[in-house]
C-alpha cells in the first residue's frame, strides 16, 4: 500500500505542477516501498538520489515560473524550498556516510507531512496567480 496518494485536494490548478507533484509522490512511495521491503543500502541510495534530484528540478521549475510571472511571494516560497533541500541533503549525507538507519519510517512521515502541507498550503497559493498570467 502506498504511503501517500495524490488526490484532487492537492491540485494547484496548474497541470504542469500537478503532474510534477504526482511524480514526487511516486518517488516518496518508491522510497517507502524500498524501506518496507528491506532493500539494500545501494538500492535505497539510488531511490533517495532520484527523489532529491527530481525535487531540485521541480523546485527550480516552480521558481522559474515565479520569475516569469512576477509572483509576489516567490522569496518566501523559495525559502521553504531551500529549507527542505538542506534537511534532505543532510539526511542523504548521513545515509551515504553509513548511517543507513537515517532512512526510516519517521523520515518518510516527515517527507509526507512536508509535501502534503507544502502542496496544499504554499503551492496552492500560486495557482491563481499563475492562472491569471496564462499558466494552466
Amino acid at each position: 500500500m502506498p504511503l501517500m496518494q495524490w488526490n484532487e485536494k492537492m491540485s494547484v490548478g496548474v497541470s504542469t505542477f500537478d503532474n510534477e507533484h504526482k511524480k514526487l509522490i511516486d518517488l516518496v512511495n518508491a522510497l517507502h516501498d524500498g524501506i518496507q521491503a528491506n532493500r539494500t543500502p545501494d538500492v535505497l541510495g539510488k531511490v533517495l538520489d532520484g527523489l532529491i534530484s527530481y525535487t531540485a528540478t521541480h523546485f527550480k521549475h516552480e521558481e522559474e515560473f515565479f520569475a516569469k510571472s512576477g509572483y509576489p511571494a516567490s522569496a518566501e516560497h523559495k525559502k521553504e524550498h531551500d529549507d527542505l533541500t538542506r534537511q534532505v541533503l543532510d539526511i542523504q549525507a548521513k545515509f551515504k556516510g553509513g548511517a543507513t538507519g537515517t532512512l526510516s519510517l519517521e523520515v518518510l512521515a516527515f517527507l509526507k507531512k512536508w509535501l502534503i502541507g507544502h502542496i496544499q498550503g504554499s503551492d496552492r497559493k500560486y495557482g491563481p496567480h499563475l492562472n491569471a498570467k496564462g499558466f494552466k
